[in-house]
């Protein structure tokens, strides 16, 4: 990685540490920590491990972690420092000369100063000895030593050559210690970096270490002043990965690695900041404009079932491709593009999902420098012929093997007319104004994987994450979402294997596109059109409107027109937000109709309703009628 050197900790991710190692050296990084626990329970000896991470070309970081060594009365002391010198033992045949010590958490540890001065003098000695070098790290939860002020402040004052610091995101920012006290920690001191995300919860923090860290971007600790903190020093090592996450040790091993080295890209342009400030090694992240199309996979039958769907919000064909079997359906400035080519990757996508959204298209104002942030960020490209006169569109792998088109934002309109010269019907009245929002649907597993391959690669920020009441269980949510609103997505996955989202992906045979949100200025007159067309829409209860009525004070004629069209309502101070639900094409895919009237959220209030209105058609659902 240019300009970095990146390491992991083993414990990160999943599998036998060769397999690990293998992973790791694939995704691109430097070095690994070999973490203890993952060597005892291999089958390799250490001089095995460290003879295949030369042939890898990885550099063993570190050895960790060796605990309770400061502060002990005798004879737990000399026995700690027996223990101590075995590990310096397995350092020598793992060829590293460092060694994490965290701060001691033993009950039978002594606070007082001068004795664990005295300890850590001595374990630098012995580790000079051998040529080694121990990093003294504190733990958010050590029993003396909690914060790196204090754990520096030892380390200073020993001022050993052989004992220096290890500094931790999680244990200094779950604490919320200011990333200005950095400043104080000399850069040759500072033995190396490890770093790890978080989502801010209110809990133990062991427990919280334990099982909720996880991938820079994928939380919400301020990283980026922490790390700046960390340059200004002129700190020049490893930056190191240590993730406990109970999901990654459940997942892939080569994908968690992979996400791991996207992360730590991340976090050297900045998790944060603006697409205009970026290290000059990392492109900087493109400006989505908006959802240029919409691309369904589909046979004939499909289209034409879909077209039927397609016609009372709106939609109606307008045009050709120049040479395949593909059309572009319109309405206002939306286009859904319907793929029925025999060959190629929508034929592909069909016969695995059935008719389904195979691609989206992005516009960006700079393609090529899309492309280039893709490329370092080990993004898949998508590369297939195209024919002598087609249009050339970049394109990456995303969402369950879907494409991530990216459009010139100067030339869509050439693009457009080159490619559907054919016409076919008149554009209906424009009664929607564009695409609202996109909803994903992916793995629980796979969440925290799709949220950062998004705001990596694109300048979008992350929502709060929520936990949305289904009747059959829980499901996480989170969006995705441009500064302008131009595009949004939402991430959406559960554990419970009955929930709609789990349902979706047992039916679709993998994540995808679950539903479309198209925005209007009008939504009466759209869901009127809707209904009028003959749209199978989605019913709501009246208890809901009996409710509302009583919990907003609506005027009695809003809350009839709204129940007489199954129309969803939120509010959040004066802001207003409703939203119209049709009923799910194939299984599959379902569409939305929102307005906002200076509404920001999601109306996730809604979420328990419209997902108990879909459970009532789980027989259906599932024996293949529409849901």
């Amino acid at each position: 990685m240019p300009g970095v050197k990146t390491s992991i900790a083993t414990v990160s991710i999943s599998g036998a540490l060769d397999a690990k190692l293998q992973a790791i050296a694939s995704a691109g990084f430097n070095g690994a920590e070999i973490f203890e626990n993952d060597l005892l329970s291999s089958n390799l000896g250490a001089r095995e491990i460290a003879a295949l991470m030369r042939d890898l070309g990885l550099a063993c970081t570190m050895f960790q972690p060796f605990r309770d060594l400061e502060g002990l009365p005798e004879p737990l002391r000399a026995r700690a420092f027996d223990r101590l010198e075995r590990k310096f033992d397995v350092m020598a045949e793992l060829g590293t000369d460092l060694l994490l010590l965290c701060s001691s958490c033993s009950p039978q540890s002594l606070g007082d100063r001068n004795r664990i001065l005295a300890d850590l003098h001595e374990a630098g000695e012995r580790a000079a000895a051998r040529g080694l070098r121990i990093g003294y790290e504190g733990l958010a939860w050590g029993r003396h030593v909690n914060d790196h002020r204090d754990a520096w402040a030892l380390v200073r004052d020993v001022d050993h050559p052989a004992l220096g610091l290890v500094l931790d995101s999680f244990h200094s920012l779950a604490r919320r210690i200011p990333s200005s006290s950095i400043g104080d920690i000399r850069a040759d001191k500072l033995f190396i970096v490890q770093v790890g995300d978080a989502p801010l919860l209110e809990m133990d923090y062991l427990g919280w270490s334990r099982h909720f860290r996880c991938m820079p971007g994928q939380g919400d600790l301020p990283l980026d002043d922490w790390a700046d903190a960390i340059r200004r020093i002129g700190y020049q090592g490893y930056w190191s990965l240590e993730i406990f996450n109970d999901r990654f040790r459940a997942g892939s091993a080569k994908g968690v690695a992979l996400d791991g080295y996207r992360s730590l890209r991340l976090l050297e342009g900045g998790i944060g900041r603006s697409a205009a400030i970026t290290a000059a090694s990392l492109p900087p992240r493109p400006v989505p404009r908006g959802v240029e199309f919409i691309e369904f996979a589909a046979s004939h039958e499909e289209a034409e079932a879909l077209g039927t769907m397609l016609r009372p919000l709106g939609f109606r064909p307008t045009a050709r491709h120049r040479s395949k079997d593909v059309t572009r359906w319109t309405q206002g400035p939306i286009s859904l593009v319907i793929n029925c080519e025999p060959e190629g990757l929508a034929h592909s996508f069909d016969i695995v999902h059935g008719a389904s959204v195979c691609a989206i298209g992005l516009t960006v104002d700079n393609v090529a420098g899309a492309m280039a942030r893709a490329d370092a960020l080990r993004v898949q490209r998508f590369e297939q012929a195209i024919g002598p006169d087609e249009w050339p569109i970049p394109s990456v792998r995303g969402v369950g093997g879907s494409l991530l088109y990216f459009v010139d934002a100067a030339s869509r309109a050439a693009m457009w007319a080159h490619e559907f010269p054919v016409p076919l019907e008149p554009a209906a009245p424009a009664l929607l104004s564009g695409i609202d929002h996109i909803a994903q649907t992916m793995q629980f597993e796979e969440f925290l994987s799709w949220l950062l391959f998004y705001v990596s690669l694109l300048d979008l920020t992350k929502t709060p994450q929520l936990e949305i009441a289904d009747p059959m269980g829980l499901v996480q949510s989170q969006a995705v979402e441009s500064a302008d609103g131009s595009v949004r997505f939402t991430l959406n996955g559960s554990l419970a294997t009955g929930s709609l989202s789990s349902r979706f992906i047992q039916n679709y045979f993998g994540a995808g596109v679950q539903h479309i949100a198209f925005a209007c200025a009008d939504i009466f007159a759209a869901a009127d059109a809707a209904i009028a067309g003959g749209v199978e829409r989605l019913e709501i209860p009246r208890n809901y409107y009996d409710d509302l009525e009583a919990r907003w004070g609506l005027d009695p004629e809003l809350i009839e027109a709204m129940a007489a069209r199954d129309i969803l309502y939120d509010r959040d101070g004066d802001a207003e937000y409703f939203q119209f639900y049709t009923r799910a094409f194939a299984r599959r895919v379902f569409f939305e109709l929102v307005e906002r009237r200076d509404y920001a959220g999601y109306g996730a209030v809604n979420a328990p309703i419209r997902l108990a209105a879909q459970a009532r058609h789980k027989p259906e659902f599932l024996d293949g009628r529409s849901e």
